[in-house]
């Protein structure tokens, strides 16, 4: 067997952005809808302003993940390694968002009407950043999202459980994380090129990689979505949780909180 490749076998400075977009992000799913639902209840509950900073951890070219954070977290810090992912995002801060983004923000507003009016005020507070967890200082931020990232890099489990603890790193203890993955995501292929390192991964082996680190965890699972292209994947995961203090947890005994409660969206 041959074997797995790894994040570093992948060129991201040519990811397919356009074809990328085309595929998932050209108009409003039923996952994107819950994705939103879940974060902008953590956004919600958190309060204007209440955050300092906060980051997008492998950002890519999907908008969405940034609007709602905009009421709760004064400056967001979009990290995104790969040339082709933080050029976009450049382009997009500086000239104006999409129109096909426009549905995802309303609905943020729809969820949180406090969220400024236009989504091009609402992306103000982002800053577009060239590089990976090294880039970032260890605790530097007051919440992390990362959205459909480490499952789609790499092949390794054990990779796909450093990058894990690398996002809840950049979070300083008391600091809220939220999540989504593709649940059992295969290698995939975006439009006509090349094949992408996936990694699949259950709500167990999400559980496990966070479960050291945090407190007050839950993992959600959504459907699949009939509307997307069929990569392999049976569906999303979508997390919540605080980062703990500096020492791992042993996830031998978890708190009824700890224990994810598995619930299919509607």
């Amino acid at each position: 067997m041959r074997a797995p490749r790894r994040n570093a076998d992948a060129d991201w400075d040519a990811w397919p952005v356009q074809d990328y977009l085309a595929e998932n992000y050209r108009r409003l799913h039923p996952c994107d809808v819950a994705v939103i639902r879940h974060h902008a209840a953590v956004y919600r509950l958190l309060g204007p302003g209440s955050v300092e900073r906060s980051v997008e951890f492998g950002a890519g070219p999907n908008l969405y993940p940034l609007m709602p954070a905009a009421t709760a977290c004064r400056r967001v810090d979009a990290l995104e390694p790969g040339a082709a992912g933080h050029a976009y995002l450049r382009a997009q801060l500086r000239n104006g968002p999409d129109p096909s983004w426009q549905p995802f923000y309303a609905l943020c507003r729809r969820l949180d009407p406090a969220l400024p009016r236009t989504l091009a005020a609402a992306l103000r507070g982002v800053r577009a950043v060239r590089g990976d967890a090294r880039a970032v200082r260890r605790g530097a931020y007051g919440l992390g999202s990362m959205s459909f990232v480490a499952e789609s890099i790499t092949e390794d489990h054990e990779e796909f459980a450093r990058v894990c603890r690398e996002f809840i790193g950049c979070v300083r203890p008391g600091g809220h994380l939220l999540a989504a993955f593709m649940e059992n995501m295969p290698s995939y292929r975006i439009g006509a090129g090349p094949v992408w390192p996936g990694c699949p991964v259950d709500a167990a082996a999400v559980r496990a990689a966070f479960a050291p680190y945090t407190r007050d965890l839950t993992v959600r699972r959504v459907a699949k979505d009939r509307t997307l292209p069929d990569y392999g994947d049976t569906g999303i995961l979508l997390l919540h949780a605080v980062r703990a203090d500096r020492r791992p947890r042993t996830p031998a005994r978890m708190s009824s909180s700890t224990k994810a409660v598995l619930t299919t969206a509607t």
